[in-house]
């Protein structure tokens, strides 16, 4: 039981970690772009964007021309997703950003592969995966350390072991009559 709590809470952790290190204000210019190329992507002239989207990507403003059509589309989207944010879920964000740029590059590409992991399960491995996280994040937080703590003690083989077991369900039982 115990196994299948910190699996499960270990691999939604990451998973979730992955979700909330995605950078929602304009990354810094050295960054991995934010989406990948796309043959649709046009070019948009600074002026096309709000006055509001100018604003959260000032920094971008001189340069903002010569960035590639489909980073400038990133980089809009992701002012647009600012712009709709409360106050208390940009601030979130920022916390979310800072955690990520301090990341050193082979956890943040540690994160990324995670991340691609959890889009490649199917759709309901996916559910169960964040409803086990959801479970984890609402145990006391002396539980969860816990469960980190028993998940870092054990083996790679016996972490495998029980990813493992994870995904087989548990043999029938046989109530006597």
């Amino acid at each position: 039981m115990i196994r299948n709590w910190v699996v499960c809470a270990s691999l939604a952790f990451s998973v979730a970690t992955s979700f909330a290190q995605t950078p929602v204000s304009p990354p810094p210019e050295s960054a991995p772009p934010a989406a990948a190329p796309t043959a649709s992507a046009t070019p948009r002239t600074w002026e096309s964007l709000s006055p509001q989207q100018q604003q959260v990507l000032q920094s971008y403003q001189g340069k903002w021309n010569g960035l590639p059509a489909d980073r400038q589309q990133a980089l809009a989207k992701g002012s647009q997703r600012w712009l709709a944010m409360t106050p208390q879920q940009r601030a979130g964000a920022q916390q979310r950003f800072s955690q990520w740029r301090a990341m050193p590059p082979e956890q943040r590409q540690m994160v990324r592969q995670r991340y691609q992991e959890f889009k490649s399960l199917p759709p309901e491995r996916q559910r169960e995966v964040r409803e086990s996280f959801n479970r984890f994040r609402q145990m006391p937080p002396e539980r969860r350390q816990q469960l980190r703590q028993q998940w870092h003690q054990m083996t790679p083989e016996q972490r495998h072991h029980a990813v493992q077991s994870m995904h087989t369900p548990p043999p029938a039982r046989h109530i006597p009559r």
